[in-house]
Parts: structure tokens; sequence; C-alpha cells
């Protein structure tokens, strides 16, 4: 009955992110409800709706299994033939850029004495794909929640700021078309923040941005596993985590349906919808047990490593697209 309690006020609060969000898009402000939904949960941490013990149980269901589920339905939207589809060049320098946004998020995280797994889960989250990445690493690599609330906050926060930041920085950078496609989505962190930042500029700069996108969430597979295995090796003669967890094996699955049966675009279209539907419950299940008071203490640390890690992918990509 606790974990129905605590489930029903994550589905509730995520229910009212995505009618904001709707509400906002009928007079046309596009905000993705992702977004919304992180606000919702912190606002509900601020009122003491986390720290309810009839509550949290409910709270840390939603925050781990319901996140799990939505990312294994994440792997429906990829298709290796469209990421196939950038050629060989393209890929590795994606790839590339990931790679080294990734080590230098981890160490100024380590640099700036971020506490527990949160260099970890900054550096997940900035490089590869937002909250999604956040809530695999943490999970994989055994984060308690709390540290995973205030890496979420800011991705989320960051990557909203970059909804409004990319195009009008694109204009005196000369950078368009075909190009800010894909420093969208190079540049930018959770797929619906990218899909707000490009669709303004046309359907085709929108698809380029999309797979380039989904080429840093294949990543996540990868990612997962190697810290699933360092975890094995640390772990002794205990319980050890799988080298690849199951929700990682079902994401892989669902990515290779898409690419090789066809699936028709009702099927594709239902589950994008429940996929968004179960990352924002969990996201707000996730937030509503931040501790404000923790993120204050070390406010100024995690903001530091999250403006420099959004500006140096954002100048890596575009660094990118002029090497190409």
């Amino acid at each position: 009955m606790k974990t129905f309690l605590g489930l029903l006020v994550a589905v509730a609060g995520a229910g009212v992110a995505f009618l904001i969000s709707f509400g906002l898009e009928g007079v046309g402000v596009s905000v993705p409800a992702l977004s919304i939904c992180v606000g919702v949960g912190l606002v509900l941490s601020l009122v003491g709706v986390g720290g309810r013990s009839g509550l949290q149980s409910g709270l840390d269901f939603a925050g781990k299994h319901v996140m799990r589920a939505g990312i294994v339905l994440l792997g429906l939207s990829i298709s290796f033939v469209h990421i196939i589809s950038l050629g060989l060049p393209m890929i590795i320098a994606i790839v590339g850029l990931l790679v080294v946004s990734f080590l230098f998020t981890f160490f100024m995280a380590r640099i700036v004495g971020l506490p527990g797994q949160q260099p970890l889960l900054m550096a997940a989250g900035f490089s590869i794909c937002g909250a999604s990445a956040i809530g695999a690493v943490g999970q994989a690599s055994g984060a308690p929640q709390r540290d995973q609330g205030v890496p979420v906050a800011l991705v989320t926060l960051f990557g909203t700021v970059a909804i409004v930041a990319l195009p009008l920085l694109a204009v005196p950078l000369h950078v368009d078309g075909n190009d800010f496609g894909i420093w969208a989505g190079a540049a930018v962190h959770d797929v619906g923040q990218v899909v707000a930042t490009a669709s303004i500029a046309g359907p085709a700069v929108l698809a380029t941005a999309v797979v380039v996108k989904l080429v840093r969430v294949l990543c996540l597979a990868p990612m997962v596993a190697v810290v699933s295995g360092i975890g094995r090796r640390r772990g002794g003669g205990g319980k050890r985590p799988p080298i690849v967890p199951l929700f990682i094996i079902g994401f892989i699955v669902l990515a290779a349906v898409r690419t090789w049966v066809p699936v028709p675009d009702a099927v594709l279209s239902w589950v994008g919808t429940a996929q968004h539907a179960l990352l924002g419950v969990a996201l707000v299940g996730l937030l509503a047990k931040v501790r404000l008071r923790e993120f204050g203490g070390q406010g100024w640390r995690s903001i530091v490593v999250a403006l420099a890690a959004s500006a140096f992918i954002a100048i890596g990509a575009l660094l990118m697209i002029n090497s190409l």
C-alpha cells in the first residue's frame, strides 16, 4: 500500500507536468514535458513530500523500476540503418566527442570536489543522453538516488537553456541548415530537448539532429556495461551485478527490433508516448527525494561543472562540424 501511494504521487505529478506542457504548446510555447517533470519533482521535495515515510517506497519504485522501463522503451526509437546513413567519419567524430566530453566532465567534477558518484553521473548525463543516462549509469554503479537528483536537475536545466540559446547563437556563428541539426544533436543533452531545439529549423534539419542524437543514445549500452564491469571487479567476493543489466539488454533488443522488423508508425507513436510518460513518472519520483539543503551546500560547484560541460560539448560540436 505504501508503494502504491508513493507511486500514485509520482504519476499525479507527471500528469500535471504533461498538462502544463500541452497547455504551453497550445499558446505557442514549447517546453519539453520532462523538463517540467523535474520542476514538479523539486516542488514536491520543497514541500516535504519526499521525506514522508509513507511515500518513500513508492517514490523509490518510480525512480528505479519505472526509470528502467522507460529506458527499455527508448531502444525502439533507434534504427541502426539511420545511424549508418551518417557515414563512418561522422559516427567516429560523434563518439569521439562523447568520450572526450565524458572525461572532461568527470575530471572537472572530481577537481571541484563533487561527492559520491556525482562525477560519474554528471559525465554520463551531459555527454550521453541526459536524465536517462544518469538513471541507467546510476543503477549500474549502485549510486544512491540522492546522488542522482542534483545531476538530473542540472542536466535538465542546462538542456532547457540550450533550446533557446542554440538557435540564438546559430545566427552570429553562421551555423545553419544541416550543420545546425548536427550541432543540436551533438550538443543538447536530452532527446526531447534536441527535438525542441531543432524543430524550428524544419523537418529535414530535425531528422538530422535526431539521428545524430541517437548515436549518442546508442553509446548508453556500452557505457553501462563498462560501469557494471568495474563494479563487479570492485565488488570482491560478494554478490556482483551483471555485466550488462537486464534493462539494457531490453534496450538493445528493442533497437534491433526497430532495425530489422517493420514496426507500424502507430506502434512507434504509442511506444514513444509511453516512454515519455514512464520517464516523466520516474523523474518526479527521483526529484521529489532530492534534499535541497544538500544541493545548496554544493550548488556552486555543481553549477560550475554543468556550465563547463555544456560549453565544452557545444564548442566541441562546432569544431567537429568545421573539421568534417
